[in-house]
C-alpha cells in the first residue's frame, strides 16, 4: 500500500501570517491575483473574530518534481522576494492574503467596493456592538477611509473621525491592524478612560479582549500540507478540484438532509421527480415567452425561496416575542441569513411555502409591468427575494394604484441606489419590514430614503453588468419609448418578436471616425431600445443620414412623416434637432439631462449635482474616461 503523500495539520493563524510576510510561504505564479471586495474581507474579520472556521489552506512543500514558479502574497515586502519559500498556497490565497493585508501588513488596504469602485481602506472592529450578542458581528466590522474619516454622501461633514489613537478610544473603535499586539493600544486606552467613572468602560475592553481579540491571537487554521515528493500529475487534479470543481454544501442541501430525518422530501418540492413537475420548474416557467425556455423567475435559486420562507418565519416569532412583552434587545432578528435557513422548522416550511410561491409569480407580473422581460436585463437577482416576499405579505393589495406606484418606486431606489449589488441581507431583511408598513401610511423604507443617485453616473454607466444601466433601459421602454422605424411601444409581444436590445443612438463607426473614444459613446446616455431592424438600418453612418434614410422608405420598409419621426425621437428622450444636426457634444449634455429627469421622477429623489466625486475610481477607468468627463463638460 502506498504511502500517504499529505498530512492536516492545524496551524497558528498568527504564525502562517508572519510566514507570509517573510516570504516562506508563497504562492505559485500562475494563481489569480488578489481581488477581494470590501464587503467579503469585513465577512472573513467576522468570522475570525467569532473564532468561526473559514475552511482549510493547502499548500505545496517545495523542493520536489512540482518546480511552480513562486511569488509572494500580496503587499509582502520587498525583502521577503529574496527567500526561497518552503511551501506554496493551492488553495487559500484570497484568505490569507486579506487576513494578511488588515492584520499585518499595517498599511492602508487597496480593495474594492460594491459598485466596483477603486478605495483604499483600514478596518476596525465597533466594541459595543461586537459584544453585543444580539448584533450581527459583520456590521461591527467597519471599514473607513484612508484618512480614517467618514463623511457624508456630500463629503463635507465627518461623521466617524478616527485619524488619531485618541479619537479611536473616544468611540471605542479598535483597529484590526493591531490584533496580534494590543498591549500598547491597550495602554492608551486606559489612560483615556482612567478615573473610577470609566471602570465600566475598561471592563468592556478587557470583555473585548477576551471575546474577540483573543480568537484572533488562538485562531488556528487546518492545513493540507502535499509533501515534495507529490508527483505533478497528483498536484495538477488537486489544484483542478480545489479551483473549479467540488460545491460546497449550501443551506438548502443541509435543510434538505435535515427535512429527510422527518420524512419530508425536500429536493422533491423542489426539482419535482417524474411524475410531478417541482417547484423550480414552475417558477422558470412563468410567464414564459413563445419560443423560450424560461421565463423573468428562472434565476430564482433554492436558497432564495428558503430565505424568503425565512423571513415569514422570523417576523412570526419577532411578533409572538412582543406579544409576550419583550422590547429591544430581547426581540429576535427577523433574517433571511444562512443561520435562518438552518433553523428553519419544517412546519414553517409547509406553512408559508404556497403564499411565498405567489409571491415570485406576482413578481414576474411586477417585473413585466416595468418592461423588465429577461433575466439577461435583470438589474438585481437579489432584489427578487424581497419582492417576492412583500407581494406574498400584501396578496391583492399591490394591484391598488397607490400601493403599486410605491412599490414601483421602491423599486427603482433599490435599482438606481445600486443598492443590491451586495450584502444584501441586512437590506432584504428591512425592506420585508418597513414596505408593507410604508404601504399602510408609514414611514418611507430606508431603501428609499438612503438612495442618492449621482448625476455623473449616467456618463460611467457603460457596461450591461450595471444594475443602473439594465434599469435605464426598462424605464424608457415602460415610458413609452417608440421604436424609430415602426413607431411601436415596446411591450411584451414587441419586444420578443422584433428582438429588441439596447443599441447606440450615434453609431460606434461614425463615432470611431470621428475621434470619439468608446468610453464617451458607449454611455448609455448614447443607447437606447431598438428593434434588430430597425438597428440594421441605421448602421455605421452619420444619425442625419440614416434619419433620412427612414423617412425615404425602401421595398420592404415605408415612408415614415418627417412629424411623427421627431415623435419617435422625443419618445426617447432625443431632441431631434441636435440628432439631425449630427451634433454628438450638445446630444450628450441635452439627453444626459433628461434621462436624469426621468431617474428623478421614477425614484422620487432629487439626484446630486454637486462638485464633490464620489470616493474612488471605476475599476474600468482609464484616460478614455477622464476624456468621457471632458466631452461632456465642453459641450455644456
Amino acid at each position: 500500500m502506498a504511502a500517504s503523500t499529505f498530512q492536516t495539520n492545524p496551524f497558528d493563524l498568527h504564525k502562517l501570517l508572519e510566514d507570509c510576510h517573510r516570504g516562506i510561504i508563497q504562492l505559485p505564479d500562475f494563481q489569480r491575483s488578489w481581488v477581494w471586495d470590501e464587503d467579503r474581507i469585513k465577512s472573513l474579520i467576522a468570522s475570525v473574530s467569532r473564532a468561526f472556521p473559514v475552511g482549510a489552506l493547502m499548500s505545496l512543500d517545495t523542493g520536489g518534481p512540482v518546480n511552480f514558479k513562486p511569488r509572494t502574497v500580496e503587499g509582502a515586502p520587498p525583502e521577503s522576494k529574496q527567500v526561497a519559500p518552503q511551501s506554496l498556497l493551492l488553495d487559500g490565497q484570497q484568505r490569507m492574503t486579506s487576513l494578511y493585508q488588515v492584520t499585518l501588513r499595517g498599511k492602508v488596504v487597496e480593495t474594492v467596493t460594491p459598485k466596483n469602485k477603486k478605495v483604499k481602506r483600514w478596518f476596525y472592529v465597533d466594541i459595543r456592538k461586537a459584544l453585543d450578542q444580539s448584533a450581527d458581528r459583520e456590521e461591527a466590522i467597519v471599514g473607513v477611509p484612508e484618512d480614517r474619516v467618514i463623511r457624508t454622501d456630500f463629503g463635507r461633514e465627518a461623521v466617524l473621525d478616527l485619524s488619531t489613537a485618541e479619537n479611536e478610544y473616544a468611540a471605542l473603535m479598535y483597529p484590526v491592524s493591531q490584533v496580534f499586539d494590543w498591549d500598547k493600544w491597550q495602554d492608551g486606552f486606559d489612560k483615556h478612560w482612567r478615573g473610577d467613572q470609566y471602570e465600566a468602560v475598561r471592563e468592556e475592553f478587557r470583555a473585548f479582549k477576551r471575546q474577540v481579540l483573543e480568537n484572533f491571537k488562538y485562531y488556528r487554521v487546518p492545513v493540507i500540507t502535499l509533501d515534495r515528493s507529490t508527483s505533478k500529475e497528483a498536484v495538477c487534479v488537486v489544484f483542478e478540484k480545489v479551483n473549479t470543481g467540488g460545491k460546497a454544501l449550501d443551506a438548502f442541501e443541509l435543510v434538505t438532509a435535515m427535512y429527510a430525518a422527518s420524512g419530508h422530501e425536500l429536493r422533491k418540492d423542489w426539482y419535482g421527480d417524474d411524475g410531478t413537475k417541482g417547484r423550480h420548474r414552475r417558477l422558470a416557467e412563468k410567464l414564459r415567452p413563445d419560443g423560450a425556455e424560461t421565463g423573468i423567475i428562472a434565476g430564482v435559486s433554492n436558497t432564495d425561496f428558503l430565505q424568503a420562507i425565512s423571513l415569514f418565519h422570523t417576523r412570526e416569532r419577532r411578533r409572538a416575542a412582543e406579544a409576550a412583552g419583550k422590547q429591544g434587545k430581547e426581540l429576535p432578528a427577523v433574517s433571511g441569513n444562512r443561520q435562518a435557513l438552518l433553523n428553519l422548522p419544517l412546519e414553517e416550511y409547509k406553512r408559508f411555502e404556497t403564499q411565498v410561491e405567489r409571491g415570485f409569480e406576482q413578481a414576474a407580473k411586477f417585473l413585466h409591468m416595468l418592461h423588465i422581460y429577461r433575466i439577461f436585463d435583470l438589474p438585481y437577482q437579489s432584489q427578487i427575494v424581497p419582492l417576492a416576499a412583500i407581494l406574498a405579505d400584501i396578496g391583492d393589495a399591490w394591484e391598488h394604484e397607490a400601493n403599486r406606484a410605491k412599490l414601483v418606486r421602491w423599486y427603482w431606489n433599490g435599482v438606481f441606489g445600486e443598492l443590491y449589488g451586495s450584502a444584501v441581507e441586512t437590506r432584504i431583511a428591512r425592506d420585508f419590514m418597513e414596505v408593507p408598513v410604508w404601504l399602510k401610511g408609514g414611514p418611507e423604507p430606508s431603501t428609499v430614503s438612503e438612495t442618492m443617485f449621482r448625476a455623473d453616473r449616467l456618463k460611467t454607466m457603460r457596461m450591461r453588468l450595471s444594475a443602473a444601466y439594465k434599469g435605464m433601459n426598462a424605464l424608457l421602454m415602460k415610458e413609452g419609448a417608440q421604436d424609430f422605424r415602426s413607431g411601436q411601444k415596446f411591450d411584451h409581444t414587441i419586444f420578443f418578436g422584433e428582438n429588441v436590445d439596447i443599441h447606440h443612438i450615434f453609431p460606434q463607426d461614425w463615432c470611431k471616425k470621428q475621434g470619439i473614444k468608446p468610453s464617451v459613446y458607449d454611455s448609455i446616455i448614447n443607447k437606447t431600445p431598438l428593434s434588430y431592424r430597425t438597428n440594421r438600418i441605421i448602421g455605421g453612418v452619420a444619425p442625419s443620414e440614416y434619419l433620412s434614410k427612414l423617412e425615404s422608405g425602401n421595398s420592404t420598409t415605408p415612408k415614415i412623416n418627417s412629424v411623427n419621426l421627431d415623435g419617435f425621437l422625443k419618445s426617447h428622450l432625443i431632441d431631434p434637432l441636435l440628432l439631425r444636426a449630427d451634433s454628438f457634444d450638445k446630444f450628450m449634455v441635452d439627453r444626459q439631462k433628461k434621462l436624469l429627469s426621468l431617474i428623478e421622477r421614477a425614484t422620487g429623489r432629487v439626484a446630486y449635482t454637486g462638485d464633490v466625486q464620489e470616493e474612488g475610481e471605476d475599476v474600468e477607468a482609464d484616460e478614455d474616461t477622464t476624456q468621457a468627463q471632458q466631452t461632456i463638460a465642453r459641450a455644456g
